[in-house]
């Protein structure tokens, strides 16, 4: 049957058959509708909206099954709104909407057909009536007076019963829809059930739910009154009620540590132990100590770092000049790290070892390091550590006991994730009481550190969010397994021209600073270039920080005595009166060719040297004398070069037996430094050779090299600071083995340019370089006879 009735929109809600229901109706257009049913027989149709929100409904914005009914009543309220009761009566079909001040639809209204197994009927009706006496029974908001719920429970017919209670159900819009919508009367039976069934099912969990809670509850009651009891009780011995209240904060501040599971348990298992001791024993001072250690250290909380590769950059090169390895390799560490940010990867904070030799800024860059990556910052010094409980902590048995200097500086930081400076690594010692450098292992390798484990803590702690630097000035100090769990980068010597860099760009700025003489002196590039060759001699720039803080500290003060309006410049010429007399030659190394003497290159833990090797032939027995504090290395190029004379007698012109009537004597200066190793082999050789044949080796020429018997020059380390050592002493050619030429793309550019490099691989070539072709005559003795040399035959 087709009808054509006015519409009523209705939000939030659905009404079903066989029910009669309030409706409100404010809005103009449903009040005309309601007018215009009053008007004629009543009939109207209902019809929920899709969207509440929606004031002015289209037949897009409304379900297309609604309910055929009929307005009981219509009462109008005092804020104009019609309160009506309408008895829903079928469903229907709405098909077409009519144009009009209101809406009008034309409706195809559904004959309900019952069902036909009777016996199917009955057994659904009697299971959707238990299931709806359990419903309302068990649910906690639904309320039906007792003659509803005894209308409903005695319906026989099955689409009342169905609909009565699928409108009486707490459930939402689309569900009561969806039974609306259901036309066949068995699946709307089971639909109904199924709907009855869940929520008996999410009641029951409900309730178990609460019974656990309330378990819970009991359980937290029943600790409360027992802690009240011992607050009274410790309050009746003396101890006082400050105590308990203390252990309250404690449990509060574990609780919010955020600590692993296991760390959390052993914690409270401790609290539990300290509840139960006299308040202010030693037993309970040492337990309440270790529980604000083990809560005052940082589990979770990380500081938000920032990835950003040309920030980073920036802030380095703000803060150092140089440093392009140590700069690269962190770059590339924060780029993969930009790269997987968000991905599933561990990513292990690298282990750096910086080591160069003092005042070239290692310190100084891990700062920098922190700061351009947006971390706390701690400095560890391992300068005199010898007692691996400073890296470990001590137990909790011994009397102050406390965590080591890692825990210890995690606490200070606060953060899971800062950058740890571990200073002078190579300067830690074993004794009796341990090797410090063993307990290092664990902390420094990435493989492990996220379960260190601290003595005192007696707890894993995780290190591998810790971005370690560590500085070194040798690496020869730095156990071995120690040291294949960092990635060295080795931090060179400045070169003249990078000082006065420094010297211009921060270190001068800084002095005037902090002298209080900005804007009242300036100092040229001519004076600094000066302070740097003649005022200071070291791979770094700390002595001309230092020099340069005097040479401002001075400028204050005649500033005082005499003050002058606007800039004093300081030029080179006026440096000496700021600074006193020179301290070095610019150029000191020997230009003149010399008997017996040849210029060497050494590495030391400061830096490149000049290293000057003596030897002298005088009559006598054949024997050898090596002086100069020479370690045993050292004595043994000297006793190769010896050899590989001896076996190319003819080819130096030196007679046979030079060896058993002539004393030989090789002195390397400054005897009070320790020398040692390899690299002298060819110096020694040169030195030799020049004082047995009596041909003057040059002096304006530095070597380095290994000597083997054969003759061969073998490969050295430490290149770049030989020969920036040999640059800042002036001289300016060198001769290095041909093995290293490749290191020399490492030496800075003006270096280079300043030096002419010869590459050998045999140290004839080298004494053919190296000594002059006329030998120097004899001394002359007392009764004007020739003293007999080696050279000239005996």
């Amino acid at each position: 049957m087709q009808l054509e009735l006015p519409v009523i929109p209705l939000r939030n809600t659905v009404i079903l058959p066989h029910n009669t229901s309030p409706v409100e109706v404010g809005r103009a257009k449903s009040k005309r509708a309601v007018e215009e049913a009053m008007s004629a027989d009543r009939l109207i149709f209902l019809v929920t909206q899709k969207d509440p929100e929606v004031d002015d409904p289209t037949q897009q914005d409304l379900y297309p099954w609604g309910v055929q009914a009929v307005i009981k009543q219509a009462i109008r309220m005092p804020d104009g709104a019609l309160s009506v009761t309408v008895e829903a009566r079928g469903r229907v079909y709405l098909s077409d909407y009519l144009p009009g001040t209101y809406l009008r639809a034309r409706g195809e209204v559904h004959n309900e057909e019952p069902m036909k197994d009777a016996t199917l009927a009955r057994v659904l009706v009697d299971e959707l009536k238990d299931s709806f006496e359990k419903y309302v029974a068990s649910h906690k908001s639904l309320r039906l007076d007792r003659y509803q719920f005894d209308a409903i429970k005695g319906t026989a017919d099955p689409a009342v019963l169905v609909d009565t209670i699928a409108y009486s159900g707490t459930w939402t819009v689309a569900e009561k829809q969806e039974v609306l919508e259901t036309l066949d009367l068995e699946a709307r039976l089971k639909k109904v059930l199924e709907f009855l069934t869940r929520d008996l099912d999410r009641f029951e969990m409900d309730k178990k739910v609460s019974a656990r809670v309330k378990e819970q509850m009991d359980q937290n009651q029943r600790e409360y009154y027992l802690r009240e009891q011992m607050k009274a009780i410790q309050k009746e011995l003396g101890g006082g009620e400050d105590g308990m209240g203390d252990l309250d904060e404690l449990r509060k501040r574990i609780d919010e540590a955020g600590m692993p599971q296991a760390v959390k348990e052993k914690a409270l298992k401790e609290l539990t132990r300290l509840e139960r001791m006299q308040q202010g024993s030693p037993e309970a001072t040492v337990a309440r100590t270790y529980l604000d250690w083990l809560s005052e250290v940082p589990w979770s909380k990380a500081d938000d770092e920032v990835l950003d590769i040309t920030v980073t950059r920036r802030v380095l090169d703000e803060d150092h000049y140089g440093l392009k390895d140590v700069k690269e390799r962190i770059l590339e560490y924060l780029a993969v790290r930009q790269m997987t940010k968000g991905l599933e990867v561990r990513n292990k904070a690298p282990i750096l070892c910086l080591v160069g030799p003092p005042g070239v800024g290692k310190t100084s860059l891990g700062r920098s390091v922190a700061r351009s990556m947006n971390r706390k910052f701690y400095r560890i010094s391992l300068g005199g550590v010898h007692d691996e409980a400073e890296i470990r902590g001590h137990r909790r048995t011994y009397i102050g006991a406390l965590p080591g200097k890692i825990i210890q500086g995690m606490k200070q930081v606060g953060v899971v994730n800062p950058v740890f400076l571990l200073d002078e690594i190579d300067k830690m010692s074993a004794d009796w009481r341990g090797d410090p450098a063993s307990a290092m292992l664990e902390v420094l390798d990435p493989e492990q550190n996220n379960t260190f484990n601290d003595h005192y803590l007696d707890v894993q702690y995780d290190l591998s969010k810790v971005f370690f630097i560590t500085t070194a000035n040798s690496l020869q100090n730095i156990a071995r397994p120690l040291l294949d769990r960092m990635e060295v980068i080795e931090i060179t010597g400045y070169t003249s021209l990078e000082k006065q860099q420094i010297a211009k760009h921060f270190l001068l700025p800084r002095q005037i600073k902090e002298s209080g003489m900005e804007g009242k002196l300036e100092v040229t590039e001519a004076a600094i270039a000066r302070v740097v060759s003649e005022y200071t001699q070291e791979a770094g720039v700390r002595s001309l920080e230092r020099e340069l803080g005097k040479l401002a500290r001075k400028a204050a003060k005649l500033y005082l005595e005499e003050p002058w309006e606007g800039l004093r410049t300081v030029d080179a010429p006026e440096v000496p009166f700021y600074l006193g007399v020179t301290k070095y030659r610019p150029d000191k190394a020997e230009k003149e060719p010399a008997l017996g003497t040849a210029q060497g290159l050494a590495w030391t833990p400061v830096g490149g040297a000049l290293l000057t090797i003596e030897s002298a032939a005088v009559p006598g027995s054949g024997k050898i004398s090596l002086t100069g504090n020479l370690g045993e290395v050292m004595k043994e190029s000297a006793q190769a070069a010896l050899t590989y004379l001896r076996s190319h007698l003819d080819e130096w012109a030196l007679p046979e037996d030079f060896h058993s009537k002539f004393d030989l004597h090789v002195h390397v200066p400054e005897g009070a430094t320790p020398k040692d190793g390899p690299s002298a082999g060819i110096t020694m050789a040169t030195s030799l050779a020049s004082a047995l044949t009596r041909r003057p080796a040059r002096m304006d020429i530095a070597m380095t090299g290994e000597i083997t018997l054969r003759g061969k020059v073998l490969p050295i380390g430490g290149l770049k600071e030989k020969l920036l050592a040999a640059h800042q002493a002036g001289i300016h050619k060198v001769v290095i083995p041909k093995d290293n030429q490749a290191q020399l793309q490492e030496v800075p550019k003006e270096v280079l340019e300043g030096l002419e490099v010869t590459v050998v691989d045999d140290v004839g070539d080298v004494l053919r370089y190296l000594l002059l072709p006329e030998p120097v005559p004899p001394p002359v003795t007392s009764d004007n006879r020739p003293q007999p040399q080696p050279g000239a035959g005996a």
